[in-house]
């Protein structure tokens, strides 16, 4: 009994022992220094967020929340309360953690905030931006000038969002900006500040240059050491905004600045565009006063695939093997910085489309189905976890049809954005969650033709053909009537007066002229009249970039083209000097798939299925030029312009053959609309980003 009462205690002694010595380990740190209480801190290279016991060290994972949804521009902020409460719960059950958004929200944010936070058990916490007006950035580009106008409205809009997070706030009417009176106090709930905008290197650049003198500031919460004057101006407005919710709500938090690789302080010496090392944001020219006990980390927008300096920086190739420029890049960027790293943005799109290459990774902008979108994300996770950064925002939680894209911008009507759904535009498809044309799928493309049976016919030939659309595509279903493992053709007449009557190479004869042709075979793609190829026009006869295609100039030529998208123009690698031609892939080609969300086969980027009796297919409205489906609106005929307009039609013209006969193509036509219909849909990402974020 002895032997047994001495082990009983010693082993007690260990256990309290053991215990107090992780407790040495652990910082006791206060959420209330000074008077000043903040919900959030750094402390040794960590992030620590208030729970409302205790400081806990905590990874920040979680997404990036936009202000729009289909049929709305950003500036009408029109998501819902009951919408961003919904979000809120799928968010949180995803293992999330924290939301960043990127300027001042409606009062419908904030009280779904408080709401879903207080009857919540799993709280989520904002990463809150300010915006910066960049359409006065590109008009000013200075922010000193006009008595400092960029500065004090930047300051002035930060102190109207400390007010907005204490519930004592109402803000006018204002074009383009959130407005409404805000009630509830959140401010337990905004764990840090990024303030500003990916910042233009000339815009950076440009304030250096005139105003030398500007080097130094010294405020109440941060002064500058060896700063640029762009720097001192990030100081003076993140001290402004720091002081006023010191001063009127005794409370603080932790602070950054929104920065990208283009502005990062790092040199690239195999940088092909002067532009993207022009110059440099470096945050550790800013230093925290002892009020600013939160703490300050360096935020970063970091993407596989862009600036080139990821594909091509022998420092970042060398670095890992296999190669992984990515993780590479984020190690350089936690050794540089004295202050800990988040990294604010990163994603790859589940977009048909396509804008850049990351050159080992693959890791690309573009052309991912949705469960390689999740896969991605997973390894860049791991990634920003494992080079030491203190947390990871996805961009972006819902997709955004408003979106723009280099390669496509040109091809499509701005103002009309919002109301269709642009497949090839890859930015409009970086979410997690998207938004599905339609109140329910309309057409699935999966061997079945129950979705198909009140859609009429539009020809009825020796093959039958249907044609239906929604916001997203045309679809097409053939009927093939015994015509198995034969090459089927579909000719699409959009613009009259230009196109060919015949296709000599196939034996094909059109009744009107035909300017795309659809061919289902080995391999499937949709091709174009090569006068009607504005992607020649485009880089051949405006940029002189790319030789142009035969028939180019001939009206009836008897050619098609295949259809492209540019990646970009030549680059002239410094150091290396290796010259990387022009690159562009053939955005035509077709990949057969399911369609059905549903299906265990599903692949987000089908464009048809084929069974013995059928051929579905879904058609991008831009690969047939059509600029807005909406308003029913076409590429205009460009020859002798150099820009491209749009015009209105009122129908198209399809028609389905085996070849070696005459096609009739047929009308088509489809009713106008103003606000899209649509349903919300979880990707496969989703849940596997799920997954991961369960582990961090």
């Amino acid at each position: 009994m002895k032997k047994l009462w001495l082990y009983l205690t010693t082993l007690t002694l260990m256990t309290i022992l053991g215990s107090i010595l992780v407790g040495c380990t652990q910082p006791k740190l206060s959420n209330t220094v000074d008077g000043l209480t903040t919900s959030a801190r750094i402390h040794d290279g960590d992030f620590y967020i208030y729970n409302g016991n205790k400081m806990e060290k905590s990874f920040i994972k979680g997404v990036n929340i936009g202000a729009t949804k289909p049929g709305y521009f950003p500036g009408e902020l029109a998501i819902t309360k009951l919408e961003y409460i919904r979000w809120f719960f799928q968010i949180s059950e995803m293992n999330a953690n924290t939301i960043r958004v990127y300027t001042t929200m409606t009062p419908a944010f904030y009280d779904a905030l408080f709401e879903f936070n207080e009857r919540s058990r799993k709280k989520l916490y904002v990463m809150h931006g300010l915006w910066l007006n960049e359409d006065k950035i590109k008009a000013i580009h200075d922010p000193y000038a006009e008595d400092e106008h960029l500065l004090q409205e930047f300051i002035s809009d930060g102190q109207n969002l400390v007010d907005i997070f204490h519930g004592n706030k109402t803000l006018d009417p204002r074009p383009g900006f959130a407005s409404g009176t805000y009630t509830y106090d959140i401010s337990k709930y905004i764990i840090g500040w990024v303030l500003g905008v990916e910042w233009d290197s000339t815009f950076v650049h440009n304030t250096n240059q005139l105003h030398p003198t500007i080097n130094h500031f010294e405020g109440q919460f941060l002064y500058t050491e060896n700063a640029s004057p762009f720097e001192a101006f990030l100081a003076k407005a993140g001290d402004a905004i720091l002081s006023y919710e010191a001063e009127h709500y005794q409370t603080t938090r932790p602070l950054s600045y929104t920065n990208w690789l283009t502005t990062d302080p790092l040199t690239h010496p195999n940088e092909p565009d002067p532009k993207e090392d022009l110059a440099s944001v470096d945050v550790e020219h800013i230093k925290t006063m002892k009020k600013a006990f939160a703490g300050q980390f360096a935020s970063y927008h970091v993407y596989p695939y862009y600036p080139e300096f990821m594909n091509f920086s022998t420092d970042l190739i060398d670095a890992y093997d296999p190669i992984n420029t990515y993780r590479a890049y984020l190690d350089q960027l936690n050794a540089y910085h004295t202050m800990p790293v988040l990294v604010a943005e990163f994603g790859v799109p589940a977009s048909r489309g396509k804008a850049h290459d990351a050159r080992y990774s693959r890791f690309n902008q573009g052309q991912h189905t949705e469960k390689e979108q999740g896969e991605m994300l997973v390894s860049m996770i791991k990634d920003i976890h494992d080079a030491g950064s203190i947390g990871a925002l996805i961009f972006a939680w819902q997709d955004e049809w408003f979106k723009r894209t280099w390669n496509t911008m040109d091809f499509d009507l701005e103002w009309q954005r919002p109301f269709w759904s642009n497949v090839e535009t890859n930015e409009q498809m970086f979410g997690l969650l998207s938004f599905e044309p339609g109140e329910t799928l309309k057409i699935k493309l999966d061997g079945s033709i129950a979705d198909w049976e009140d859609v009429p016919y539009v020809q009825m030939d020796d093959l039958h053909l249907k044609a239906t659309q929604d916001e997203r595509y045309i679809y097409l279903l053939v009927e093939l009537n015994g015509h198995v493992n034969e090459p089927i053709y579909i000719g699409i007449d959009t613009i009259p007066n230009q196109g060919n009557l015949s296709y000599p190479s196939k034996q094909i004869t059109f009744n009107r002229d035909a300017d795309f042709l659809i061919t289902i075979d080995e391999t499937s793609r949709i091709e174009v009249d090569p006068y009607y190829d504005a992607f020649s026009h485009l880089y051949g006869d405006v940029l002189d970039m790319i030789d142009k295609p035969l028939g180019m100039y001939t009206i009836n030529s008897g050619l098609f083209t295949g259809m492209y998208h540019a990646l970009s123009k030549e680059l002239h690698i410094p150091g290396t000097n290796e010259v990387i031609p022009f690159s562009k892939y053939e955005a035509g080609l077709f990949k057969e798939g399911i369609s059905d969300p549903s299906d265990p086969n599903y692949n987000s980027l089908a464009d048809y299925y084929q069974t013995n009796d059928y051929i579905e297919i879904r058609i991008p409205y831009l690969l047939l030029n059509i600029m807005d489906p909406s308003t029913k609106t076409r590429m205009a005929n460009f020859k002798g312009d150099n820009v491209f307009v749009g015009e209105p039609f009122d129908h198209i013209y399809i028609g389905a053959s085996t070849g070696n006969d005459l096609m009739s193509l047929a009308p088509y036509t489809w009713d106008n609309w103003g606000l899209p219909t649509y349903h919300e849909r979880l990707k496969q990402s989703y849940y596997i980003v799920q997954d991961t974020f369960r582990i961090y």
